[in-house]
């Protein structure tokens, strides 16, 4: 019951949350310069073509009510009409959608398999020779962006070594190795770039439970220190990294709009960007949309996670 509770309040709150998202996105893409109409019929329809196109398209109705009737459409799940693609938006975003969220699990798989390690290492080893190295090699993650990464690892293993191939996407339902060939050199620019927040987080809480008591008395049964550290500090200290990897996860699906365009990954970023260049309003306010739920799953699905890491948890208080 206590959880049911705790459930029926996050979902309450990703609603309102999502309602003002929905507030802003239409509110922003509609001062957008430019008339939609016009983007349409082109530059040599004449002013009796636009307003039938407006009032079809109920451009020329109040904001209000074009905004209701989108939320209405929208809880459908009707996007609208793509203006570049002359396609609904839904399936625009149904196709590229899968291909961003594999990436971004993927990055965020290099990410956690690099960082976890690196800062439970740190932490056992703090104020040595191995927690500068550490350090300092999370601190250059921190100062390259994503597009950077993308171009050091395009140099380093696809022009010098011609290894990966720097472009395109090869789905892996058709062919498994074609597909993992192309996606290695993404997923591991963007897996490294967020690798430093992961492990500087691992790294602080770490810390912080190796000097608890607890560490101290498990030792003095006799425990193995890597069992100490394994199976009592790293489970103690795992509430803060999660939250990190799940914002980490929403941040990598954020940061696939760049990378993409680097890499030709023709994923729900490069469809945000094409949608802005060619001011697809219905488009754009769609990948703005679906990139927010994103975002708000990732985080929720963290907190209900962490009761399954630390059984101290419970939600919902004495209920």
């Amino acid at each position: 019951m206590a959880f049911a509770n705790y459930l029926a309040k996050r979902l309450g709150f990703m609603a309102v949350t999502l309602f003002l998202v929905t507030l802003i996105t239409f509110g922003l893409t509609n001062i957008l310069p430019g008339n939609v109409a016009l983007l349409i019929l082109g530059p040599n329809a004449n002013a009796e073509s636009i307003a039938q196109l407006e009032a079809q398209l109920g451009l020329n109705q109040p904001l209000f009510v074009q905004y209701v009737d989108w939320i209405v459409n929208l809880a459908q799940g009707d996007m609208g009409m793509s203006l570049r693609y002359n396609t609904p938006v839904v399936d625009q975003i149904a196709v590229r959608l899968p291909r961003s969220l594999l990436l971004a699990v993927s990055a965020t798989a290099v990410s956690v398999t690099l960082s976890i390690p690196l800062g439970i290492i740190a932490a056992v080893k703090k104020n040595t020779p191995t927690d500068l190295t550490a350090s300092m090699l999370a601190f250059l993650g921190l100062s390259l962006p994503i597009f950077l990464w993308g171009l050091v690892f395009i140099y380093a293993f696809a022009l010098t070594i011609n290894g990966f191939p720097t472009r395109g996407y090869v789905s892996p339902w058709v062919d498994p190795v074609g597909a993992l060939h192309h996606l290695v050199l993404p997923a591991s620019a963007m897996g490294v770039a967020l690798t430093a927040y992961i492990m500087r987080m691992t790294r602080s809480s770490m810390i912080d439970e190796l000097s608890e008591d607890y560490v101290e008395f498990a030792r003095s049964k006799g425990l193995s220190e890597r069992a100490v550290v394994l199976r009592h500090a790293l489970k103690n200290a795992a509430i803060p990294v999660i939250t990190v990897i799940a914002f980490q996860f929403s941040y990598a699906f954020g940061g696939v709009v760049v990378l993409e365009e680097v890499f030709s990954w023709p994923g729900i970023g490069r469809l945000t960007l094409t949608a802005i260049e060619n001011r697809d309003i219905p488009l754009l306010q769609g990948c703005i949309i679906v990139i927010a739920l994103i975002y708000m799953l990732s985080n929720f699905l963290a907190d209900a996670f962490y009761a399954y890491v630390d059984p101290r948890i419970r939600y919902g208080g004495s209920d």
